[in-house]
């Protein structure tokens, strides 16, 4: 299938040589492709009233992507006096995407086609060897994922994958995670690159998590919120005007180093704030309020659900932990809305402490919600990234946000 920016032919000195089409053409392109993507199953005349393009321009451009396999009719529309007309849509199968989610303690992998629906999800444990084991075992992964879905691999266009660690956006670097060992004497990204074979994309998995909710979940339409994912550990997505805050070193949102919950000069390895705030944080505060021995903070609130004194005490603690780092990010960049996730935050018992305690740390009314996406809201953003950056290097349009539609999913 050829792809849109590379049609054109030009013969100079006797021999053929390959050119870009006309800028007009790629306009044309972008501009249709950009309203089918938006509005569906539109009609030729649809599609110039919409764009402002000439209907034989229309017409034009329409026939050469549905020849081209990247539209296809998939009803009528109908019109005055009776007469109806084609309507065309993308054809999901002309290209597709990877998403992947890599985790210290499993790799889950997804598929979406050009409309943005899943076609087929996996998931394994990550391989606790780590290093060159963890690339080789997203290779296998993928490979897996291509031949139960039975996609031919040259329809891959674009990858993105949620990292445990930061990503500097300049140079593409991972400080990686300890959660999974040895990553950090590779190249991370070349050899990722080079196992697909595919254009990748990297970026921090909690935020990738707040595109997810931005795209598909809690924070749908929300101009400036942030997400907090509160687990095994404490990570911040910000949306800023509508767009992913990364900072300089692509480290904004790394609230695990705030100075909260403890000594900031007498440092934790993972920062004051995380030290503070965990599932283990909270284990370890059942058992100080004489709590018995337990095997994880879901036992812990099982006990809290039972009216156990000693969770209800270890819960309250954290949460107003939580509240005061979560009041401090509302000084700096004013959210309208503030998601939880995680398997801590997204706890409706750790919500509704957090709201209630926001009124009385922060002036004014902040919306704090769970999240609606819980542990897939990265793999969702992955997807949502990896189709931006395929409609914009296929047909250059701006980031569409298509809906993940989450059909045929299955674990493994």
């Amino acid at each position: 299938m050829r792809k849109p920016a590379d049609s054109g032919d030009d013969t100079t000195g006797g021999r053929r040589k390959a050119q870009a089409p006309p800028i007009a053409r790629q306009l044309s392109v972008r501009d249709i492709m950009g309203t089918i993507l938006r509005r569906g199953p539109t009609s030729r005349a649809e599609l110039a009233k919409q764009t402002g393009l000439s209907r034989q321009t229309t017409t034009q451009v329409v026939l050469e992507l549905e020849k081209d396999g990247w539209l296809q009719v998939t009803g009528r529309a109908q019109g005055p006096v009776g007469r109806s007309a084609p309507t065309y849509d993308l054809n999901p199968a002309a290209a597709l995407v990877l998403g992947i989610q890599l985790e210290g303690s499993a790799l889950r992998m997804a598929l979406a086609d050009i409309r943005g629906r899943i076609v087929l999800e996996l998931a394994e444990p990550t391989d606790p060897q780590g290093g060159m084991a963890v690339v080789d075992q997203v290779g296998h992964l993928f490979s897996s994922l291509l031949e139960k879905s039975q996609v031919p691999r040259a329809s891959v266009r674009q990858a993105t994958m949620g990292s445990p660690s930061v990503v500097d956006p300049k140079t593409g670097h991972i400080d990686i995670a300890p959660s999974i060992p040895h990553l950090g004497e590779i190249n991370v990204v070349d050899a990722l690159r080079q196992e697909l074979a595919l254009p990748l994309s990297i970026e921090n998995g909690v935020k990738l998590a707040a595109m997810g909710e931005l795209w598909q979940g809690a924070a749908k339409g929300a101009r400036n919120f942030a997400y907090f994912g509160v687990g095994s550990g404490v990570g911040m997505g910000i949306v800023a005007e509508g767009n992913l805050l990364r900072g300089s070193r692509g480290a904004a949102g790394e609230v695990a180093f705030l100075p909260i919950g403890g000594d900031a000069f007498d440092p934790q390895p993972d920062g004051t704030f995380e030290a503070a705030a965990t599932s283990a944080a909270i284990v370890r505060r059942y058992h100080g309020y004489g709590g018995p021995q337990v095997l994880n903070v879901a036992d812990v609130f099982a006990a809290l659900e039972a009216g156990d004194a000693s969770a209800i005490a270890a819960v309250d603690e954290t949460a107003r932990i939580l509240a005061l780092g979560i009041a401090a990010v509302r000084a700096i960049i004013d959210p309208q809305l503030v998601v939880l996730g995680g398997s801590v935050g997204r706890r409706p018992a750790m919500v509704e402490r957090i709201r209630t305690l926001m009124r009385r740390a922060s002036p004014g009314e902040l919306t704090v919600v769970p999240s609606v996406l819980a542990d897939r809201a990265t793999i969702v953003g992955a997807l949502g990234e990896a189709l931006d950056r395929m409609h914009g290097a296929l047909f250059g349009v701006d980031a569409v946000r298509p809906e993940i539609s989450p059909t045929n999913m299955t674990a493994g």
